[in-house]
């Protein structure tokens, strides 16, 4: 959890805002979240795990106070998205929306199932289109505007080895990110993005990192030789959602210590793994996926 001390800003700086965080349950969505609570905003999260979903909101309220909405959602199913969105602008219309929803694992592309690859292409390419999509058509219907903030990776610039599927939506997205930017400008609504190195969470190191500790703040690649603050990110996020960074408009900001400039964040290492080692790495991939199946309401 934040306190105070971990954010710029200053406090009630979003009040007044509703925000959607896509993926807001666990991770770098809850995160995000947690810190636009903090700051005033009404957030709204969703996901496809309900359960988790409601335990993420009560969890944050009751440290901070506030409002968080909880909204299952299946962000694949266009029409799952209207009705998500229906229930969202029910409280009033959104300010701003964070596409953070994701799904990734490692794999060598020539085992990728047909199945496996459209897995992480319909939530990071096309769900976060739709949603941005729904989003769109209201604040144009409406006149009201909005911010967008998309999370990415530094592969969009460098490509990502073993993870294709998401190196190639998450550069889809940086292109939206760059035309709407532009088309939608005159529209009141803002699109920029924010290329992440590692944050470690539970769900990337289970399926990136299989069987590496989670605790290991260390990241020896880095130039700054270690992984990410949350923190550090939700205070980014939050600068370019609030309305006084309106001049920032079409930009992927990277927050990795600078090691994609030092020819890093990838997992081009794993190039010398053995068959052994991905077969283990696939079978903890798939116990992990079994195990969010489980928890899931849409």
């Amino acid at each position: 959890m934040f306190t105070a001390d971990d954010l710029m800003f200053r406090p009630g700086l979003m009040k007044g805002h509703r925000i959607l965080v896509t993926g807001g349950g666990t991770g770098l969505g809850k995160e995000m979240a947690e810190a636009l609570l903090m700051l005033g905003a009404e957030v709204i999260i969703c996901g496809r795990r309900g359960g988790v979903l409601e335990e993420t909101a009560k969890e944050l309220m009751d440290a901070h106070g506030g409002k968080v909405i909880p909204v299952a959602c299946d962000i694949r199913v266009p029409e799952a998205i209207h009705d998500m969105m229906d229930e969202a602008w029910a409280g009033g219309p959104l300010t701003g929306l964070v596409n953070n929803a994701a799904g990734n694992f490692i794999s060598r592309t020539e085992d990728l199932s047909t199945r496996g690859f459209d897995a992480i292409a319909n939530i990071v390419f096309r769900g976060s289109f739709f949603v941005t999509l729904e989003a769109g058509k209201r604040w144009i219907a409406s006149g009201t505007g909005g911010s967008v903030v998309s999370i990415l990776t530094t592969w969009v610039w460098n490509g990502g080895p073993f993870t294709v599927p998401s190196a190639m939506s998450k550069a889809g997205l940086n292109v939206m990110t760059q035309s709407l930017a532009v088309e939608w400008a005159g529209k009141g609504i803002r699109f920029n993005a924010i290329a992440p190195g590692p944050f470690p969470t539970e769900g990337m190191s289970a399926r990136l990192n299989p069987g590496a500790a989670r605790d290991d703040r260390s990241s020896p690649g880095n130039p700054m030789g270690r992984v990410g603050d949350m923190r550090e990110l939700a205070n980014l996020a939050v600068y370019l959602l609030h309305p006084l960074s309106q001049y920032v408009n079409g930009q992927t900001i990277a927050i990795d210590g600078g090691a994609h400039l030092a020819g890093g964040g990838g997992f081009a290492g794993l190039r010398s793994w053995t068959d052994e080692q991905w077969e283990a790495a696939r079978n903890a991939i798939k116990a992990t996926n079994e195990a969010d199946r489980a928890k899931r309401t849409v």
